[in-house]
C-alpha cells in the first residue's frame, strides 16, 4: 500500500529560498530512486522561510530503502534549517 509522508521544516530566517534550492537538487536525486512516486519540495507563498516536503512512497519497503539512501547522503549545508521537521505519514488512497 503506497504511504503518503508530508514534511514541514522550517528554514533559519532570511534561508528559505537556499534551504528550498538545496532540497529541488536532492528531489531530482530522489526522485529516480526505485518505488518514489513524489519527492518535491514546497515553499509557502506567505512565508518563505516555511517549507514542505510531499513524498509518495509505493510502499513501506521502497520508504526502508530509501531512509538507507539517506543515511549515505551529504547533510544539507549547516545553518539552513530551524527547528525540528514535523512529519505526518498516512497510508495512501485516493479518493477521488
Amino acid at each position: 500500500m503506497a504511504l503518503r509522508l508530508i514534511i514541514t521544516f522550517t528554514a533559519a530566517p532570511g534561508k528559505g529560498a537556499e534551504l528550498a534550492a538545496a532540497f529541488r537538487e536532492r528531489c531530482a536525486e530522489v526522485a529516480h530512486e526505485p518505488g518514489c512516486l513524489q519527492f518535491e519540495i514546497f515553499q509557502s507563498a506567505l512565508d518563505p522561510d516555511k517549507l514542505t516536503l510531499l513524498e509518495l512512497w509505493e510502499d513501506e519497503a521502497a520508504l526502508a530503502e530509501h531512509a538507507k539512501l539517506n543515511a549515505t547522503r551529504a547533510p544539507f549545508p549547516p545553518g539552513l534549517r530551524a527547528g525540528t521537521p514535523e512529519r505526518e505519514d498516512y497510508v495512501y488512497s485516493r479518493t477521488r
